[in-house]
């Protein structure tokens, strides 16, 4: 699937799901919960006037009652294959929109498209039809996960389509996207590795270390180099030993270095999610999906790029091997999970979901926090932490069941 064709045409706004209405006049959404960069405030307020925040409330304004709610920060997912059956790596540019939607649908506001391993001439390719998605806003931008990953650590990617991180390569797939690649995941112990680090800096993108088989030591390199990303910690990398502590450790010291993690109780022990918020501390932890085609959609056979993907109770893996492949997880499971199951408070989880990923993603001047002046993008939850209502830009994309 991976060597077939890229989809072609002229990214346009899907016609398959009906488009938010309007906010219309200022609104004021009053007495929730409201968590802000310097904590939570009780019986709060946040002011909506057109797409942005607002400081003050016009006379005029519609006042709609949110008492017993949470209101926090759009979520921001910085790793993300798609979604309601669609793939960001193979689909059309609906399909592609329809995966948007479903997990605005869930609380993601903000959303970078992820790519898993091909041909280079096809990611080229869909680098080409993203970048015109980013261009309209529809997404924050590009990560290509693969093909410069260790072939020891190549979970759900195909073997076959696997190679060395060449710098020339790598700048390639910079290219295709024209100026909306966000982050590229490498195994940075490869030959190239390092200076594909160097490259990927220069040019203000961000070097994630994952898929790898480093040590402790040529972690640090990549770390030096200019590497910030560690994609989804503990998953498709060597385990932490006392010994040998590999890449995990070299990850978790690090202040440069925010560190992935993919909450949805099957990727990662409980244990291991509060060993990386003590030791990273939650300024640097950033919640994922890692979604594939199946998060929002259900059990089923799926394909992810080449390889046949088999869904069962929520859970992906590979037909052939039985490697997990990605997740089924949406942001507002992770956000109710982090809190009622691994007890971190809101406002550590807010951090992780949203002003943590904006910030890495240069973006904290418009989104990640409800501070004046940013995109009205904001999640409504209920008291269990349900979601209840999402706004992107202004506009309801789950209008909440108030009066």
């Amino acid at each position: 699937m991976a060597n077939a064709p890229g989809a072609r045409g002229t990214a346009r706004p899907a016609t398959d799901h009906p488009r938010p209405a309007t906010a219309g006049a200022p609104t004021v959404l009053a007495g929730a919960r409201v968590v802000l960069p310097t904590g939570t405030v009780e019986d709060g307020r946040v002011v909506v006037d057109g797409t942005r925040i607002g400081a003050a409330a016009p006379e005029h304004a519609r006042v709609i009652d949110v008492t017993g709610h949470w209101l926090v920060p759009g979520f921001v997912d910085l790793h993300n294959h798609g979604g309601g059956g669609a793939s960001f790596t193979s689909g059309t540019v609906d399909d592609v929109l329809k995966g948007i939607h479903t997990h605005r649908l869930h609380g993601t506001t903000t959303l970078v498209a992820s790519t898993v391993t091909g041909d280079m001439d096809f990611l080229a390719r869909r680098a080409g039809l993203l970048s015109e998605l980013a261009e309209q806003g529809e997404i924050a931008g590009i990560h290509f996960e693969g093909p410069f990953i260790s072939p020891c650590r190549k979970g759900a990617h195909s073997g076959e389509l696997l190679r060395d991180p060449d710098p020339t390569e790598v700048r390639k797939l910079i290219d295709a996207a024209r100026g909306r690649a966000k982050m590229v995941t490498l195994a940075t112990e490869l030959p190239g590795g390092l200076d594909s680090v160097r490259l990927l800096a220069e040019l203000g993108v961000i070097a994630a270390v994952g898929h790898t088989d480093a040590t402790y030591e040529q972690t640090v390199q990549a770390v030096d180099a200019g590497a910030t990303v560690a994609t989804h910690l503990f998953n498709a990398m060597p385990a932490l030993g006392h010994r040998t502590p590999g890449p995990i450790a070299a990850l978790l010291e690090d202040e440069r270095v925010t560190v992935e993690l993919i909450n949805d109780g099957t990727h990662l022990h409980p244990a291991a999610l509060q060993l990386a918020f003590h030791h990273a501390g939650p300024g640097r932890v950033a919640f994922i999906t890692d979604a594939m085609d199946a998060a929002g959609f259900g059990d089923g056979h799926y394909m992810l790029g080449p390889l046949e993907v088999e869904v069962a109770d929520g859970v992906a893996r590979l037909v052939e091997g039985g490697s997990i492949a990605g997740s089924t997880l949406t942001l507002d499971r992770a956000f109710q999970r982090a809190v009622t199951v691994d007890g971190l408070s809101v406002e550590d989880t807010v951090a992780a979901l949203s002003a943590n990923p904006a910030r890495l993603l240069g973006m904290a001047d418009r989104v990640g926090s409800l501070e004046p002046g940013k995109d009205a993008d904001l999640v409504l939850l209920d008291a269990d932490f349900a979601l209840r209502g999402v706004m992107r830009r202004g506009e309801w994309v789950v209008a909440p069941p108030l009066g």
